[in-house]
């Protein structure tokens, strides 16, 4: 027998309650794509806007899941409450994320103040959900002081990520040898924070240092912010409190220049026109074999009109 779905209107006041299961329902009606979206949005609507949203992403191995722990407890030792939304690889099979509830972060799951949840990527080429911006809307309008969004680590999810998060950190380690091939590629514009982990092992020195360099090359505004290089021993806690420092003094730094409100609406618009995209594509898949298609096609075909004039006119038509 299905599970019975509470009225959203009930399970957005149990979620703003502090309740992980009632946060829980509405993340799955968000990737479930259930005809309920629309007023479970229109629901948290009020409620949004409070969290500070941090992207932590790097190559496979630099210790993205141990700094994420890290960096939860330290801001639990605060009283703030934390989120995680770890989106991982999706599995060809089921469609489900491959990693489940992050092993390593189970120490923080008696928690009330810290909730934890993964999201399949859905095979998504740039790495994150396309559901992922709705999911944070959720988590943010819970209540929640600061959502964390790891991500899969791979192929365009370090640029994809800046574009939805408020401050964007990037892991990289020693020993790692893409770690400054990666940044070559293009992280050096899009993190605010870089944090060499596994600091304890040979090769820090030479990975900071040319870090600091290319970092250095960066044409930047005056009164830009310059993003701090910093090292940590996550397994051991060892340098994370000043991460947090500089996660803070970096929120500080956006509210005071304007840079926080620009992002949050840069967010909002890639957000909208992902809806709306999403909706034209649902309308045009119903096109084929439609009649007005059908005569377009024709026109196309005989030479009387061409296929850009066709494609404006069935717009037009929609």
């Amino acid at each position: 027998m299905p599970r019975r779905t509470p009225p959203v209107n009930e399970l957005v006041e149990r979620a703003r309650e502090g309740d992980s299961r009632a946060v829980a329902r509405l993340i799955s009606l968000v990737e479930d794509e259930s005809p309920l979206l629309r007023e479970v949005m229109a629901a948290l609507s009020p409620y949004a806007g409070h969290a500070h949203i941090v992207g932590i992403t790097g190559s496979p191995g630099v210790g993205k899941s141990t700094s994420t722990s890290a960096l939860v407890a330290a801001y639990r030792a605060t009283g703030k409450r934390v989120a995680v939304l770890a989106v991982d690889p999706s599995s060809p099979f089921s469609g489900g994320a491959l990693l489940g509830d992050r092993v390593r972060m189970q120490d923080h799951a008696l928690d009330k103040g810290v909730y934890i949840r993964s999201m399949a990527s859905r095979g998504h080429l740039g790495g994150l959900s396309w559901s992922t911006p709705q999911a944070l809307r959720v988590l943010d309008a819970a209540g929640f002081d600061v959502v964390f969004v790891e991500t899969v680590g791979v192929g365009q999810s370090e640029v994809e990520i800046a574009g939805m998060a408020d401050t964007t950190i990037i892991l990289l380690a020693p020993g790692m040898g893409d770690g400054i091939q990666a940044a070559k590629a293009g992280i050096l514009e899009v993190g605010d924070l870089y944090v060499v982990n596994k600091a304890d092992r040979d090769g820090v020195q030479n990975v900071t240092r040319d870090l600091r360099h290319m970092l250095a090359l960066a044409e930047r505004a005056e009164g830009a912010w310059v993003p701090p290089i910093l090292k940590t021993v996550a397994s051991r806690n060892e340098g994370v409190d000043e991460v947090v420092t500089a996660i803070e003094d970096r929120l500080t730094w956006m509210r005071g220049n304007g840079v926080l409100d620009e992002r949050r609406r840069s967010r909002a618009r890639d957000e909208i026109e992902a809806i709306a995209m999403t909706a034209l594509r649902t309308r045009f898949a119903h096109l084929h074999g439609d009649a007005r298609l059908d005569v377009l096609a024709a026109k196309v075909a005989e030479g009387n009109t061409d296929p850009y004039s066709a494609a404006d006119e069935l717009i037009a038509a929609l």
